[in-house]
This record gives structure tokens, sequence and C-alpha cells, in this order.
């Protein structure tokens, strides 16, 4: 299966620098994160095409079989375009179903207001990953986000970070104000051209100070830089006020991500 979605592609791309699996099954994907089984997005159905009438139970079927142990159901469509509403049958089955942007640039500029108060540089996972790594957990487990489960999610994500800035493809990144990290994300590539963002976070309380565009405009410049990647692919909320800042530094929308998911239960 040739997967056209570049958000899709760069999602595996970096599960399979992590050590995930994927095996192909002709008409889908089957994505298995055995040192993460709780990361819902490492543990996944990779659909060929938009499912047909009867899909919920077919699908789910193919999940069950696939991934035993699992609790929760993830599915991708793969595919450049895509609605909410070519899901509906998902949708009345229970599922959330998401339609996020992918954005590309393969050039940057810096954001309308940056912020040159704040010291801006790469986390040093490797040789003081206690201290580094602990205020990337911090920040990402910031208020409003789910308290329970999710903190274990992040270390075992920040250790697979450890490992690729280790392996030289890439690194995390903070912006510092008086030594605090208020805003952070990493940038990773297998070396093929294409390089994608990992979790944009910016503290509830450091909001709307320009931090996220300027940290952005840095990291963006190390992956045109120093990972020498042709296009940098960010995905986002295409309803989260996020997206603005990504666009004010140099990115547009060019595909569109379908994803349905069910929680345990």
């Amino acid at each position: 299966m040739r997967i056209t979605s570049l958000g899709f592609r760069t999602d595996i791309m970096l599960l399979t620098l992590q050590g995930s699996e994927v095996e192909d099954r002709g008409d889908h994907l089957v994505v298995r994160s055995p040192g993460n089984p709780a990361f819902w997005w490492g543990n996944f159905v990779l659909l060929q095409d938009l499912p047909g009438r009867g899909g919920v139970q077919r699908w789910e079927r193919t999940f069950a079989e696939e991934l035993p142990e699992a609790a929760h159901r993830t599915f991708g469509v793969d595919g450049t375009r895509g609605e909410v509403a070519d899901l509906g049958e998902f949708t009345a089955a229970g599922y959330a179903v998401d339609a996020s942007a992918v954005m590309t640039a393969s050039s940057v500029r810096e954001p309308p207001h940056p912020n040159h108060h704040a010291t801006y540089r790469a986390l040093d996972l490797a040789d003081r990953g206690d201290r580094d790594a602990a205020i990337a957990l911090q920040l990402a487990n910031a208020p409003h986000r789910e308290p329970s489960g999710h903190r274990e999610f992040l270390v075992r994500k920040m250790e697979a970070m450890r490992a690729l800035q280790e392996a030289r493809c890439g690194s995390w990144f903070g912006a510092f104000v008086d030594g605090r990290m208020l805003s952070g994300m990493g940038l990773f590539s297998d070396g093929s051209g294409v390089a994608r963002f990992q979790s944009v976070d910016t503290h509830p309380d450091a909001r709307g100070r320009g931090l996220a565009g300027t940290l952005v405009h840095h990291v963006s410049c190390y992956g045109l830089a120093d990972l020498g990647a042709a296009t940098l692919v960010m995905v986002a909320d295409p309803g989260y006020h996020a997206i603005d800042i990504y666009r004010s530094v140099g990115f547009e929308t060019t595909e569109t991500q379908l994803q349905l998911e069910r929680s345990p239960g």
C-alpha cells in the first residue's frame, strides 16, 4: 500500500524511527508500537480508502484481530482531501472524527511580532536528560491536560525522542524566560528531505507573547539547514488559533488528514 497522505507518511516515518512495526495488508496498514501500547496513534489501522457502507463492523473486526490487546479503536484514512461528513457512519457509532490541516513550508520567515527576550535552544536529552526531559514533560503536562495516564504516555514519548536525538534524527527545543521553559516542540527527519514537527506546546500562562511563533521559526531554520530538509511538515487543528501562528511563519495548508478514534469502553 502506497501512502499518499504526507501527514500519515510522516507519522509512520517517525514511528518507524522509534521502532514501531508496520505491516502491509494490501488495502490497509497495521501499525504497532510495542514499546508504548498506551499510545493510541502508535497502535492503529490506516485504511487505503474511505470505508463504504457497513465499514464500522468490518474495520472493527479487523482492528480486534490485528491489535487484540488494545482497548481503544483508532483508524486513519489515507488521502489528501476529506471531510468529517464523509465518515458519518463512524460518528454515529461513537467515534470522534477529526479532519486536521497538514501544513508544509520549504522556507520560513520571522513572525510579525517575534519575541527576542526569550532564549531558544535545543534540549540536551542525551547528556542532561534528567533535567531537560523533566522540564519538557512539565510543560507538556501543564494545566488543562489529562492528569491520569497522560504522563506515562509522555514519559515514554520523551524516551523515544531521546533515542531519536542520539541517532541525530532531530531534536527537541524550548523557549526559556528567566530559566523557565514556556514553549517547546520537536522536529525530526529520517534524512529523506522531509522533517516533521512534534507536539507544539506553550504554557497557558505564556500564550500571546510571540514565543511559539519565534520558536517555530527558530526550529524551522534548524530543520532546513541542519537536517537538510526541503519540506517541513506541521499537522494542526484548523479551528484552533495556533494555525494562524504557523501561517505567519510561512506554513500553508496543503492537505487534510482524516482520523477516527474511540476511547476504551
